[in-house]
């Protein structure tokens, strides 16, 4: 006699074992119609799983996380039931739902085309059609071997075979034949997945992620509960494309990549003025909060990683040297051990804390070659870093300055969404739990001061201490991950950081690590996509050109770009032998925020036509007025 409690408190007394059907048709018959599986105690199941003891129990629909993951997770199922009905003799390996979507990967000789994902797309809204019961079943685990092997699946015989002795095997079925290896859970019929699901793209995948393996087709899908999220979803797709930061990277003359260097920023002139403009920004408001910039060797000896434990932890990800004198040396990976070293120098007192040491350090990481993308995923980037050095009392008032900064940061760069993640103590972890409890609670009250959205992510801290993730939503709805603070129990007491406290005792330092951007080549390339190339004008690497109608208005043309630049804004003059209209296409391409036309009516009244990046509408003005208003418009937002 099961009592099922629901989340609302309520309890459901049954006198024999139910399962999901039963339980949701006793609920209400609109959760009868829209339920898709349930959790159980904590773990997902399908609704025809059987309930025998006293259990809490989460019905899930499509408006739930997991409910839209399980829509994926079968979708992804139909598309491998098509392929295999359309090509026969293609094998299927694996098939996850990934965010936004799902992908499969398949082994088959000819490549999948464009027109192949149109048949399979609408093979897989035939079999929604049919709405075929989906059926889990307990196989043997050397019955299963057989059996795919029987059917030509050896990469499913391949992934049975290193699945643990112990583990229970499943194997859904959807209809009476096809079949696959699955953990579940599964909606209860094809027909539950609805028309809301479309295939994106195809790609090459190598098996299990080993480029010694054979290389399969991985064709990428994505499913939603509605056909207007699906709408959405794909016209975000289609803003993306139009915002990739590589191809408008191209277009203002601003970066390329290299395979001689891969992961690394060949910078332009361009580019680098915009680098340079982000740091000075930053600079000013590290020093304006009472930050000292400092800066650290890249290639630092293995002893200190060793001590610090990155070596341990992370020295796959390190790039690393030997020289002639048989030492090893490591570039860095990040900046916090040289930060400690800074700190070591000389005695410092309690009355030194909190000490703020800035440094935007270059760190070199190995990061596989098909991981790489862009400025969003590279090997060497320089991180906005700062480690605050404070006592156990003070990780509070300087969580909240870290948290306001940040945000206020964000703001000033065009991010007014910003969501926090908090991750408090893991169960492997170093520290006094006393310390800890300070800790967790400084970084809670930092986030519940700024009155945003956040999410506790239970259990998920560093192992030296608790940590608050910052996250954008950009102007087409993405979500990044930037900046970050964390509480480091460890890593000071491991490089013999110190202070005379007011008693004339030793003792060790709280560290915060900080990032606000977390790597400037990522941030300028979320940047370039959020604003889709049309920069802030304080920003932008070229903010005016000036463009005379003909030759004979050369002369005025560069006196104007001299008060400009003698001002300091960041101006060029186009003086090439082509048509106005050509010039205005170009820059306007390469996202110049004001183009100045300079005629002979314009050097008669010693003024200028300005144009608007993404307006068509002239207006003139006079020089002096002009550049009274843009030198405004170039302050840092401080």
């Amino acid at each position: 006699m099961p009592d099922i409690h629901l989340l609302d408190g309520k309890k459901i007394p049954f006198k024999n074992s139910i399962d999901g059907f039963q339980l949701t048709k006793k609920i209400s018959k609109t959760l009868e119609k829209t339920a898709l599986i349930m959790e159980v105690d904590g773990q997902l199941k399908d609704l025809s799983h059987q309930i025998t003891n006293d259990s809490k129990v989460r019905i899930i629909t499509s408006k739930d996380k997991e409910g839209l993951e399980v829509l994926r997770h079968d979708a992804a199922h139909i598309m491998a039931m098509a392929v295999q009905e359309l090509f026969p003799g293609t094998q299927v390996t694996i098939g996850p739902v990934i965010e936004d979507g799902f992908y499969y990967d398949f082994a088959r000789k000819e490549p999948f085309t464009s027109d192949d994902l149109k048949k399979i797309e609408k093979k897989m809204s035939e079999i929604i059609d049919k709405d075929l019961k989906t059926k889990r079943e307990i196989w043997k685990r050397d019955e299963a071997i057989a059996n795919f092997k029987k059917i030509g699946e050896k990469y499913k015989a391949e992934i049975i075979e290193s699945i643990p002795q112990n583990e229970e095997l499943s194997v859904y079925r959807h209809g009476d034949t096809w079949h696959d290896l699955c953990r579940g859970p599964h909606l209860s019929s094809s027909g539950k997945i609805g028309k809301a699901f479309k295939l994106t793209k195809v790609s090459g995948a190598y098996w299990r992620g080993d480029s010694n393996n054979e290389m399969l087709q991985r064709i990428y899908g994505t499913c939603w509960a509605s056909k207007k999220e699906l709408d959405d979803y794909l016209h975000r797709l289609e803003e993306a494309e139009k915002r990739d930061h590589r191809k408008l990277g191209k277009e203002m003359d601003l970066f390329h990549f290299r395979e001689e260097s891969s992961g690394s920023v060949f910078w332009h002139e361009k580019g680098w003025l915009l680098f340079q403009r982000l740091i000075e920004y930053m600079r000013t408001k590290q020093r304006l909060a009472g930050y000292k910039e400092i800066n650290t060797p890249e290639l630092l000896d293995k002893s200190l990683w060793e001590k610090s434990g990155h070596w341990e932890k992370f020295g796959e990800h390190m790039f690393i040297s030997e020289t002639p004198d048989e030492k090893t040396f490591a570039i860095k990976p990040m900046n916090c051990p040289g930060c400690v070293q800074v700190f070591n120098q000389g005695l410092k007192s309690y009355r030194d804390l909190p000490l703020k040491l800035s440094e935007f350090g270059k760190v070199h990481r190995y990061e596989p070659s098909g991981a790489l993308h862009g400025l969003l995923r590279v090997r060497a980037f320089t991180q906005d870093d700062a480690h605050i050095f404070c006592t156990e009392d003070q990780i509070t008032q300087e969580s909240l300055a870290v948290t306001n900064l940040i945000l206020e940061i964000y703001k000033n760069l065009g991010f007014k969404n910003v969501i926090l993640k908090y991750s408090d103590r893991p169960e492997k972890r170093v520290g006094d739990d006393k310390v800890w409890d300070k800790s967790e609670a400084a970084l809670l009250t930092a986030i519940k001061k700024s009155k945003l959205e956040y999410t506790i992510n239970k259990g998920e801290g560093a192992f030296y201490g608790p940590k608050i993730e910052f996250v954008l939503r950009d102007a087409i709805g993405r979500d990044w991950q930037c900046g970050t603070l964390q509480v480091d129990l460890n890593l000071p007491e491991r490089l013999g950081a110190s202070f005379v406290d007011k008693d004339g005792s030793k003792k060790v330092p709280v560290m915060l690590h900080r990032a606000l951007f977390g790597s400037l080549e990522r941030f300028i390339g979320i940047l370039i996509e959020h604003y889709a190339g049309k920069l802030p004008f304080w920003l932008s690497p070229l903010q005016v050109m000036v463009l005379p109608i003909s030759e004979d208005n050369n002369t005025y043309a560069k006196k104007v770009f001299e008060e400009l630049f003698k001002e300091g804004i960041k101006c060029e003059v186009d003086l090439k032998n082509q048509k106005l209209n050509y010039k205005i296409r170009e820059h306007s391409l390469g996202k110049v925020p004001i183009l100045l036309i300079c005629g002979n009516k314009e050097s008669a009244n010693n003024s200028v036509t300005i144009r608007r990046l993404g307006s068509e509408k002239q207006e003139n003005m006079k020089t002096s007025k002009f550049l009274k208003d843009i030198l405004n418009a170039n302050k840092l937002p401080l």
